[in-house]
Formats: C-alpha cells, sequence, structure tokens
C-alpha cells in the first residue's frame, strides 16, 4: 500500500488525523506487511523534505480488522499532551459496531477485567485477582434493530484501551460482533464491524476541542442501517 491511498483528514506541525483502513496494522508486527505508522513517517518524510529518522508518535492504536479515526503526533510534546489525555479521559474514543445479538438492556456499562495471550494473540476475560489483568470499561447503546437480518448497530465509547477490547466485552455478555471470525462463532470472513467513527481531543499546543467523525465503508453491514441519524453528519456523495 501506498501512503497516497491513505485518507488525510486534518494536519499541521503538531498533530495528523487520518482514516485508518481496515486491515492495516497501526504499526509494525510480526506480518512484515505495511503499517500506519510507517506509511504515515514515509508520507511527512516526502511531503516536507525531511532529513533522516521521521518522529511520528503513535499514542493510541486500533486492531488490524478495525478502520477509522485516527491521530498521530509529529512531535514528542505533542505526544506527550496527547497522552495525558488519554489516562485523564478527555481523550474521547467512540465506535459504531454491528453486533449479532441483542443486548438485555438496550444501553450500559460493561466492566471486565481482561488477559492477553501473546503467544496466541487472543485475549480472554479472567478474574480481577489474575496476574497480568487489565481493567476493561466501555460503555454502549443500540442504536438500532434490523431484525430481518439479525443484526445490531451499536454506538460503543471506551474508557480503556485494551487489546481486543470491544470485541472480547461483547462477546463475553452473548452479543459478538459481525463478522468477528476470532471472538464469534460462524461469522462471515472480510465483514468484521467496527469502526472508530467519532475521536475528540484537545489540540496539543491551542487546547482548542477538535472532533473528527467518519462514515464506515459504504457496504453491508453497515448499509443495513441508518448511520446519518446517528453520525451526525451528511453521507458523502459521489
Amino acid at each position: 500500500m501506498d501512503y497516497k491511498d491513505l485518507t488525510i483528514l486534518y494536519e499541521d506541525n503538531h498533530v495528523i488525523v487520518v482514516v485508518k483502513p481496515q486491515g492495516l496494522p497501526s504499526q509494525a508486527d510480526k506480518s512484515g506487511d505495511d503499517d500506519m505508522l510507517g506509511l504515515l513517517k514515509s508520507y511527512v518524510k516526502d511531503k516536507y523534505d525531511k532529513p533522516g529518522n521521521v518522529y511520528l508518535g503513535l499514542v493510541h492504536r486500533l486492531d488490524r480488522p478495525t478502520g477509522g479515526v485516527m491521530v498521530f503526533a509529529r512531535t514528542s510534546k505533542a505526544a506527550a499532551r496527547l497522552s495525558e489525555q488519554i489516562k485523564d479521559g478527555t481523550f474521547s474514543k467512540k465506535y459504531l459496531a454491528v453486533l449479532t445479538a441483542r443486548p438485555q438492556e438496550k444501553k450500559g456499562r460493561l466492566t471486565h477485567y481482561l488477559f492477553k495471550d501473546q503467544a496466541n494473540n487472543i485475549v480472554r476475560v479472567v478474574p480481577m485477582t489474575t496476574e497480568g489483568a487489565k481493567k476493561a470499561v466501555l460503555d454502549y447503546n443500540i442504536l438500532e434493530d434490523n431484525d430481518e437480518a439479525g443484526l445490531y448497530l451499536a454506538d460503543i465509547r471506551l474508557f480503556t484501551g485494551r487489546s481486543h477490547q470491544i470485541r472480547v466485552q461483547m462477546s463475553t455478555v452473548g452479543c459478538p460482533l459481525y463478522g468477528d471470525v476470532k471472538y464469534g462463532k460462524n461469522q462471515p470472513a472480510n465483514s468484521f464491524s467496527l469502526w472508530s467513527y467519532d475521536l475528540s481531543f484537545r489540540h496539543p499546543t491551542t487546547d482548542k476541542i477538535m472532533t473528527f467523525r467518519i462514515f464506515p465503508p459504504d457496504k453491508s453491514p453497515w448499509t443495513l442501517f441508518n448511520l446519518e441519524r446517528y453520525i451526525g453528519i451528511v453521507k458523502p456523495r459521489d
């Protein structure tokens, strides 16, 4: 993949806000495939004719199958300030997810303790006292039912950024994501349905609140729902 294929939403001397395609790692992994961090470093190096190594801070991640809006820091100071916002909860991440079952309650908060099996790249819910367990918290709200398809559109806000968090927590309550073959049963491949649609943070130098919203891909299962009603922006037309 070439960085020219990426969609840049905003950039200045401190941050770059970009849309991560589904299937692209946030940073280099053992697959050796192209990754967001590497592509954006090449973009900055070429656009601004930067000599030597280019600094770009990865302050948050999206799982490889997940797409949507991300922000990268162009300076170490910006990276530190954005990381601090993540810690104090002022850095807001919202996701759309298509679930294969409806939770008992239309909206609620889920709290679990997660442990990542690094060798097998899988995350499990474990007792709080388990060594290495990390607390995971999210809020969900069911926006729309498509009973004919047996699918449900959820708005999810993360309060912690654990690996595979949304996928594991929703699967644990019996509502796996559509297309998630790792944590759901009999799911169709290549239809992973988790999208980072809303990102909000304070600019690291101006302190201005910046909010970015982006639609998921124009394909099933997203097209089964009236997304414009919930995202609050008009869907781009060809």
